[in-house]
C-alpha cells in the first residue's frame, strides 16, 4: 500500500491516541507494569504503526497494549473486542481461498485484510495468551495463522470461548460465517 495512504490526518492522530490512552487506563490489568507517557512516546514517533492501530479500532478490534518486549523494546497491541471484530467478519482464510470460490465469495480475506492493515493475525498461541486477560469470542470465532501442512491441504484453523474453554477448530479456507473474523497484533 502508498505510504501516502497510511497517514492519519493530525485530528485522527488525536482521536487514536486519546482512544488508546483512555483504553489503556480502564485496563491496566492487561498490562500492569507499563506506562502510558513510555508507551505515547514511541507512539508519536511511528506515525504509520499509528496508523495500522487506526485501522484496528476502524474495524472494530478495540486495540490495546498488552506486554513490553524488553529484548525488543517493543509494545504488543492486540485485538481486545469482546468479540471478533465486526469489520473484520465474513471473511475466508486468504485469497487462494477466496479465488478457490466459484459462488458466493466473500468480499475479503483475513490474511490480505491484515496485511493491507500492517498488522499480523494472531497465532494460536497468542489468541490462549489474549484469553489470559479476559473472555473474548464468547459468540463469535476468530481466524489464526493456520500452519503450512494444514493450509497445503486446503484448511485453516480458528478458534473461539464456549464453556470455559478455548476451542482450536478446522474449516475449508474458503468457509466464511458472519459470526468469523480475525484479531491482529502490531509491535510498535
Amino acid at each position: 500500500m502508498n505510504n501516502e495512504k497510511r497517514k492519519l490526518s493530525p485530528e485522527q492522530h488525536e482521536e487514536i491516541l486519546g482512544t488508546l490512552k483512555v483504553r489503556f487506563e480502564k485496563n491496566m490489568n492487561r498490562h500492569k507494569e507499563l506506562e502510558w507517557s513510555k508507551l505515547q512516546a514511541k507512539l508519536e514517533t511511528n506515525t504509520e504503526k499509528l496508523w495500522s492501530l487506526h485501522e484496528m479500532e476502524r474495524t472494530g478490534g478495540e486495540p490495546d497494549v498488552i506486554v513490553h518486549d524488553d529484548k525488543s523494546d517493543e509494545y504488543i497491541f492486540y485485538d481486545c473486542s469482546a468479540e471478533s471484530p465486526k469489520g473484520r467478519r465474513s471473511v475466508c482464510y486468504d485469497r487462494e481461498a477466496l479465488e478457490s470460490r466459484k459462488a458466493n465469495k466473500p468480499q475479503n480475506n483475513a490474511i490480505d485484510m491484515a496485511t493491507d492493515m500492517g498488522i499480523e493475525i494472531l497465532t494460536e498461541e497468542q489468541y490462549r495468551e489474549l484469553q489470559k486477560l479476559g473472555n473474548f469470542d464468547l459468540k463469535s470465532s476468530s481466524w489464526v495463522k493456520t500452519p503450512a501442512n494444514i493450509r497445503k491441504l486446503g484448511g485453516a484453523i480458528f478458534c473461539d470461548h464456549r464453556y470455559d474453554t478455548i476451542f482450536v477448530y478446522h474449516n475449508g479456507a474458503e468457509s466464511y460465517y458472519a459470526a468469523r473474523g480475525f484479531r491482529g497484533s502490531l509491535r510498535i
